[in-house]
C-alpha cells in the first residue's frame, strides 16, 4: 500500500533524512520507532507533503504521491492524527468532525461511529474545541482523521502525554479501528503496546531507517531495544 524508497528532506541547508526505506501493506500495523529528533515526524511530514522532500520516492496503491501537496495526499486516503493534535480551537466537538467529512456513499466512517467509539465526544458534542482536555482533544483528533474515510491512517505520537487511563482507551479504540482492516503507520514511546498492536516496526536514528523486523523479533533484540530506544 504504502512505499518510501530513498527519502531525503532538508529544512533550509539542515539535511533530516538521509535515505529513509520503509513499506506498510494494506491492513497492516507498522510503528515508527527511535529517540526523539532522530527524523519520524520528518518522515510522515514528508510523506504527507508538508515537508518538501529533496529527492527519493513516495507511493501509495501504485501512484507516486512524492510530489503531491498535502490536500491531494489526504484526497488519496491518507489520514493524519499530527502530533499536538491541531483541533479547529474554535470549533464545536461536531463541527470538528464534520468540517473533515469525505462525501462518499460507501463509506465506513460517519459521526455516528465516531461518536460509538468514543462515547466522551458525544458527551462533549457542543463544546468548543479548547475546552476539551487533552485526551478529548487527542480522540477527536483521530475521529477527524477517521472521518475523511482513510484507507492509511497515521498517528504522530499517538498517546504523548496523556493520563494512563486515556492511553487505556486510545490503544483499544486503535485495536478495533484495526479490526476493520484499516491500515495504521504510528509513532509513540509506549512500547510495550505497540508490540501488542503491530506487524512490524521500523526503527529511525540519524535520518535513516536502521532496523525492521516483526514485534517477535524486536522482543528478541534486547541489544536493538538498548542502542536505539534506550529500553
Amino acid at each position: 500500500m504504502l512505499s518510501v524508497s530513498d527519502l531525503v528532506t532538508h529544512y533550509g541547508h539542515s539535511q533530516a533524512l538521509y535515505g529513509v526505506n520503509l513499506s506498510l501493506d494494506a491492513g497492516e500495523v507498522v510503528t515508527l520507532l527511535g529517540r526523539n529528533g532522530m527524523g519520524k515526524t520528518t518522515t510522515i511530514n514528508s510523506i504527507m507533503g508538508i515537508v518538501q522532500k529533496t529527492s527519493g520516492r513516495v507511493q501509495f496503491e501504485g501512484t507516486d504521491i512524492s510530489s503531491f501537496p498535502s490536500y491531494k495526499v489526504a484526497k488519496l486516503g491518507i489520514g493524519l492524527v499530527p502530533e499536538g493534535r491541531q483541533i479547529f480551537p474554535n470549533l464545536t466537538t461536531h463541527e470538528n468532525l464534520i468540517a473533515t467529512a469525505r462525501e462518499d456513499i460507501s463509506k465506513v466512517w460517519s459521526v455516528e461511529r465516531i461518536y460509538d467509539l468514543f462515547p466522551e465526544l458525544a458527551e462533549r458534542k457542543y463544546s468548543m474545541g479548547n475546552l476539551l482536555s487533552g485526551g478529548e482533544q487527542q480522540m477527536l483528533a483521530i475521529g477527524r482523521a477517521l472521518m475523511t474515510n482513510p484507507k492509511l491512517m497515521i498517528l504522530d505520537e499517538a498517546t504523548e502525554g496523556l493520563a494512563p487511563l486515556i492511553r487505556k482507551k486510545i490503544w483499544e479504540s486503535l485495536d478495533r479501528i484495526r479490526a476493520d482492516g484499516l491500515a495504521i503507520l504510528i509513532i509513540d514511546k509506549n512500547l510495550k503496546d505497540l508490540m501488542k498492536l503491530a506487524d512490524r516496526h521500523h526503527i529511525v536514528h540519524r535520518g535513516q531507517v536502521v532496523w525492521s523486523g516483526t514485534s517477535q523479533e524486536l522482543q528478541r533484540s534486547a541489544d536493538i531495544r538498548t542502542q536505539y530506544l534506550g529500553l
